[in-house]
């Protein structure tokens, strides 16, 4: 069996690329950097590694590596002869790979099925990469189906002399959506759903949203890192705070049982707690304008917890702390800062986060904010 996948970063080596190595496929990782890709074709193999006590390396091998700049021939005829197309490179990319994808699939000359899947940080990703690939040109008259998928693995960043190995944590969920398909691919570690919506939004509304909290929250109180973060009471109270707002939500919407999902809340900031994956907080905070869209893990789950008559503080706060969260080496926080700035916080607000002057939950958001700065003041003076 052959796969081809798209970003041979941390996650698509740590995680991805090792399931379908365990599944029994030949793994092609697409990517434009070079050093990675050069390294794959010459070891045909690499190493990931576990931030947990008594845990071996594992060896992923059968891999090789093509850069999607240099070689986008030898990209579209791989996909033309795959069983399973898959990408982790970031929800901004997929239109990008999607050309690519789009005309390997019309060259398929088999009627053999192939899987697309987008393991994305992202709500309906398969099914937003397809639109992607029809725009392109579409799949011709290639058996492919586009089953939307839920990811969730902390891989933080790293730098080891080894530029393929990768460390990650032990725990990893990969949900797949049943819905549409004829048959599974086989792969192993998957969880098979027949509909991805509540798990994708319990994933995005507890992992993402706690995690983007602890980050924004944690730089609010000079933290480094996440574990970091979470050890400061005034930290943890905030996120697990948004993380029981966004659980009752969870709740009313899907059904989740009362118990078990505070079970998962209390393993999900285990998670953030490991002190041996030393996660930055600048990473996990970056992309802020992404992170605060209407329609992500911030701002989505507090404006339906006002539809439903619930004021969300702690999440009106973390929202607070990440539009006052600056990193001049992040694109995205530099533009929102600028833009604070130049139009004033009302205006950011409304442009960004999609939220009117008159709303609720602007009102909860600007009184936190003011707060902050009013703090910031206090501690300069």
């Amino acid at each position: 069996m052959k796969a081809v996948h798209f970003g041979a970063g941390n996650i698509g080596r740590g995680f991805i690329g090792l399931l379908l190595n365990q599944s029994g496929y030949e793994v092609t990782f697409v990517d434009i950097n070079d050093t990675v890709i050069q390294a794959l074709e010459d070891k045909r193999f690499y190493e990931v590694g576990f931030a947990e006590e008594g845990v071996d390396n594992v060896v992923v091998d059968r891999v090789r590596g093509v850069n999607s700049l240099t070689d986008p021939e030898r990209v579209i005829a791989l996909i033309a002869e795959a069983d399973l197309v898959t990408t982790a490179v970031g929800p901004t990319l997929l239109p990008r790979v999607a050309p690519l994808i789009s005309e390997g699939l019309r060259e398929r000359e088999t009627s053999a099925p192939v899987y697309v899947i987008a393991c994305e940080n992202m709500i309906g990703g398969s099914a937003s990469l397809h639109q992607a690939i029809e725009a392109s040109g579409g799949i011709g008259t290639a058996n492919a189906s586009f089953p939307n998928a839920a990811v969730d693995r902390i891989v933080p960043l790293q730098q080891h002399a080894d530029p393929l190995f990768v460390e990650v944590e032990t725990f990893y969920e990969w949900v797949i959506e049943t819905k549409g398909l004829a048959e599974r691919p086989p792969l192993q570690g998957v969880t098979w759903v027949d509909e991805i919506g509540p798990y994708i939004e319990r994933k995005l509304f507890t992992v993402n949203t706690g995690h983007a909290i602890a980050s924004y929250i944690g730089s609010l109180f000079g933290k480094a890192t996440i574990d970091e973060a979470l050890k400061d009471r005034r930290v943890r109270q905030v996120v697990q705070g948004a993380l029981y707002e966004t659980g009752w939500l969870l709740l009313e919407k899907y059904g989740f049982e009362a118990k078990e999902h505070s079970q998962y809340i209390q393993k999900i900031i285990k998670r953030f707690e490991n002190p041996k994956l030393k996660d930055e907080v600048s990473r996990v905070a970056r992309s802020p304008i992404r992170k605060l869209g209407p329609s992500d893990r911030l701002v989505k789950p507090a404006r339906e917890l006002i539809d439903n008559g619930i004021e969300p503080n702690e999440l009106a706060y973390g929202i607070a702390a990440a539009l006052t969260y600056y990193n001049p080496e992040d694109s995205e926080s530099s533009e929102l800062n600028l833009s604070i700035e130049e139009d004033g916080i009302v205006s950011t607000v409304e442009k960004y986060l999609q939220l009117h002057e008159d709303d609720t939950l602007t009102k909860l958001i600007l009184e936190q904010y003011h707060l902050i700065r009013e703090q910031e003041k206090a501690q300069v003076s």
